[in-house]
């Protein structure tokens, strides 16, 4: 058992990832609630805000008022032969076109500047809001949906906030305009153009009706098909090992043709939606032309009117279809907003004390007071346990797979909270201190080291990032690791590979000793450190935690039992309790559960003393 910090093996996996985003809710196209919330990302920009909104009613302006002047053109300066009026249209035509151009850029670059800093602010408190909840939460979640929480949902509610509402405002004045002004200049004319109107409603309806599931299944196959390529490169070693390529490759092929299916599924509404809306302006243009083309030639209305109608035409349809997409957008928009409220609503199970108190200097005296722990309310990992460990002891924790042990270190560095009883540190209870005060005085070597993007020293001082390089060496020769490191292309500047894929898993171990040994914390939770690496580099890592524990608490959870005979007290744990208790000797004299664990790892062994 290895000790755990927020394992992602219980949830993961494309499969369970896939069945976690067909839970989701479907979501309104508009949520009162979670839209007043999502808004008040935009008040610290509400300045620029407001002049995108300026500048959109500008460009709307503009937009209606260019047909308008071609029709005054027409049938003022053109019928009555004045080029002097001619000219002056054209320049104000001119100068119309100038203005919408300036007046989009700015609202574009406005719209953009607003929503960078709006997606970065989001996922900043995301991430932040992650960062304080308990392991707990992480157990119970895949990692994969909640980083689609911070990258698609964040970006899609960005979408809707900086973009959607003023596109939204901005098309319907638009559509608003275009109808008033068609109505003031024919309204004859007008009623029969917008005789496809209803046949425009239909489609789109049908469209945003089928495209909700049609796109919601793409979201749902990309996520299988990054649960699966992530699945398969992690157990790259494995499939090779075992000649599983074929099968491997099966299984992906199949995954990424539904990939495929749903995305060939929802283009292919688009590819059927956006011609008929094409056709349907046709059959508009056709409609003023016919019917325009016979009132001008019964002398019922001007040319520059039917000339007019047939730019506003062109104008009308382009805003429906933005808002038929602008519909699916905000249903996506409302989704996800609600998924991201309620992650940065969840409420940590370890909280912070109401009045925080910063824990002062530990001494290291370690006490369990009749705890009692389950990570899930139908199973009891932990019964009653009470232990004390003495400032500077080293504690081993030993027992079966499954018996407690790692639940206990989690206890100390308090990722948990007791379900009942409690856990001291110099006789105070950490759930009266802060989490940071507590950890940063304590200290973890686990079994997978793990190691960060960044230097070797950058790994090195990540527990005292003030350090300078001078502390960074001096820690790494007490781990025994600065005679590798100086051998490494560019020594402590070496580059850590994705995985520390670029350095043996004995090198990766003694630069988190060397960590460890950097932040001198009073107190070290220890997993067995040495289970993955040679016997050479057992021994060098064996001699740097030996330097490592010196005078300093220690809680060991040992699976190799020949590293922890030394220890001041071994506790040997089955089913949840403390079954024995002592030094090696001692348990080894009790002829019980300790002893027959030592057994069976040295089972030709003759001399237990």
């Amino acid at each position: 058992m290895s000790f755990s910090i927020g394992s992602v093996g219980r949830s993961g996996g494309p499969g369970n990832a896939l069945r976690s985003l067909a839970n989701e809710k479907e979501g309104r196209a508009f949520d009162p609630h979670v839209t007043r919330r999502l808004l008040a990302f935009l008040r610290p920009h509400a300045t620029k805000m407001v002049l995108a909104f300026v500048l959109m009613l500008v460009a709307t302006a503009l937009t209606l008022a260019v047909p308008y002047l071609m029709k005054v053109a027409i049938d003022g300066a053109i019928v009555a032969k004045d080029a002097a009026g001619l000219r002056r249209i054209s320049l104000l035509m001119a100068a119309a076109f100038v203005g919408l151009y300036i007046s989009t850029a700015g609202q574009r670059y406005l719209l953009s500047w607003v929503g960078q800093r709006v997606l970065a602010t989001l996922r900043s408190r995301l991430v932040e809001h992650l960062q304080r909840l308990s392991l707990g939460y992480h157990d119970k979640h895949i990692i994969g949906v909640t980083i689609s929480r911070v990258i698609s949902d964040v970006a899609v509610i960005n979408e809707l906030l900086s973009q959607g509402l003023i596109t939204l405002v901005g098309d319907v004045l638009v559509l608003v305009g275009t109808v008033a002004v068609m109505l003031a200049m024919s309204p004859r004319l007008a009623l029969i153009t917008f005789s496809v109107i209803p046949l425009m409603l239909i489609a789109t309806k049908l469209f945003s009706s089928r495209a909700k599931s049609a796109f919601r299944e793409t979201r749902r196959s990309v996520a299988a098909i990054v649960g699966a390529l992530a699945e398969d490169l992690t157990g790259m070693r494995v499939i090779q090992a075992f000649a599983q390529e074929d099968e491997t490759q099966r299984r992906f092929a199949k995954v990424n043709g539904a990939n495929r299916e749903a995305h060939v599924g929802a283009m292919s509404l688009s590819f059927v939606f956006l011609p008929t809306m094409d056709f349907l302006g046709i059959l508009s243009t056709g409609v003023v032309l016919w019917f325009g083309g016979r009132a001008v030639a019964a002398d019922e209305l001007s040319l520059g009117i039917v000339v007019a109608f047939l730019a506003y035409v062109s104008r009308f349809f382009q805003p429906v279809q933005e808002l038929s997409q602008l519909y699916t957008t905000m249903q996506q928009a409302m989704a996800g907003g609600e998924r991201v409220l309620e992650l940065l609503d969840t409420v940590p199970e370890v909280p912070e004390p109401e009045t925080p108190v910063e824990m002062p200097p530990i001494r290291g005296r370690i006490e369990l007071d009749q705890v009692d722990f389950a990570y899930n309310p139908e199973t009891e990992v932990l019964h009653d346990v009470s232990l004390v460990i003495e400032a500077g002891q080293m504690v081993a924790l030993v027992g079966p797979t499954g018996a407690g042990k790692s639940s206990i270190a989690n206890l100390v560095g308090r990722y948990y909270d007791v379900t009942s009883g409690a856990v001291c540190i110099d006789g105070i209870d950490i759930r009266t201190v802060t989490q940071q005060s507590l950890r940063r005085q304590m200290g973890l070597v686990s079994q997978e080291p793990f190691l960060f993007p960044g230097t070797v020293a950058d790994n090195i001082r990540f527990g005292r990032p003030d350090a300078d390089q001078k502390d960074v060496e001096a820690a790494a020769r007490m781990s025994n690791a600065h005679d590798f490191i100086v051998d490494l292309p560019k020594g402590y500047a070496t580059e850590i590979v994705e995985g520390g894929v670029n350095l043996s898993v004995g090198q990766r171990q003694l630069i988190c000793i060397a960590r460890a040994v950097l932040a001198d914390p009073r107190i070290l939770v220890m997993d067995e450190a040495t289970a993955s690496v040679d016997t050479v580099t057992e021994a060098l890592i064996q001699e740097a935690l030996d330097r490592l524990l010196s005078r300093r608490t220690s809680v060991v959870i040992a699976h190799r039992l020949s590293t922890i005979r030394n220890a001041d007290v071994i506790c040997a744990i089955q089913d949840g309790k403390i079954v024995e208790k002592g030094r090696h000797s001692e348990l080894l004299a009790l002829d019980g559960v300790y002893k027959n664990l030592y057994e069976r790892q040295f089972i030709n062994a003759t001399d237990y003393s």
